[in-house]
């Protein structure tokens, strides 16, 4: 389904706080409850929420991610956000590695007018994006694609990855552990990720709010792994710390601005 506007923000206002009422949303949109039952009914068919007696709140499975195109769906806002973040800090010249994910491939679509830049990836949307820019080189691995993302993975991929050395590699992620702990659900994904940040001079890293404490089964990293997060609204005061300890610099990507400002957090 394609979510329309009110479903949209209804979508994001259970991402912001986990879960919330039937009559909450009501009240928050100024509708009928039978209208938010309509949409969360929808929305629950659809994959995108799960349904609890008198609320909703976000899936949740440590062992499946939710589906392809359900995450396409998800966070459309704070993904672009983060996406112009990034693009206004990836210097003209230099060279990437970029993976799977729908937030990657927002990136890609920030970048199409960067100048010189030679991208790797194992995202076969990516590099579709990425070819729109004459003057970008970009490099698929090799690997098994997945069908459901058109993903690349497997060995091949991780082989193809330790050929190189690049200037940043940029990577999403389905959840972070209040330890820090990165995870995700694909080990073969993982494999190809913990490469490209053994193989990266930097590492960004970028994370919409939703995977704050988001459970997933693959460990991948931990956060001191990473140089630079990017996100869409501040990270929950627990990471704060957590963050300024493993060394990382967090930029929120603002709301309130049609460019893409920044806000550290220190």
């Amino acid at each position: 389904m394609s979510p329309n506007p009110r479903q949209t923000q209804l979508l994001d206002l259970v991402q912001a706080k986990g879960s919330v009422s039937i009559e909450f949303l009501a009240e928050t949109f100024s509708v009928t409850l039978q209208t938010v039952r309509r949409d969360v009914q929808r929305l629950s068919e659809a994959g995108l929420l799960s349904r609890f007696h008198g609320g909703v709140r976000l899936p949740s499975s440590t062992t499946e991610n939710i589906a392809y195109r359900q995450r396409q769906a998800l966070s459309m806002d704070g993904k672009t956000r983060i996406a112009k973040a990034i693009a206004a800090s990836v210097p003209q010249g230099c060279s990437l590695i970029m993976n799977i994910g729908t937030t990657m491939e927002a990136v890609a679509r920030e970048l199409r007018h960067h100048r010189g830049l030679r991208v790797i990836t194992n995202n076969l949307n990516v590099a579709q994006i990425m070819s729109d820019n004459t003057d970008c080189e970009v490099i698929v691995t090799g690997g098994m694609v997945r069908g459901v993302d058109r993903g690349i993975v497997g060995e091949a991929t991780v082989d193809f990855i330790r050929q190189f050395k690049v200037d940043i590699g940029l990577i999403g992620i389905s959840g972070i552990e209040a330890d820090g702990t990165m995870r995700d659900f694909d080990y073969r994904e993982v494999k190809v990720a913990k490469a490209i940040i053994e193989h990266s001079r930097q590492v960004w890293l970028a994370a919409d709010s939703t995977k704050f404490n988001r459970p997933a089964m693959v460990e991948l990293a931990h956060l001191s792994h990473i140089d630079r997060l990017f996100t869409d609204a501040p990270p929950p005061d627990s990471f704060v710390h957590l963050l300024e300890q493993s060394g990382v610099e967090c930029s929120v990507a603002d709301e309130a601005a049609s460019a893409p400002a920044l806000t550290l957090v220190t």
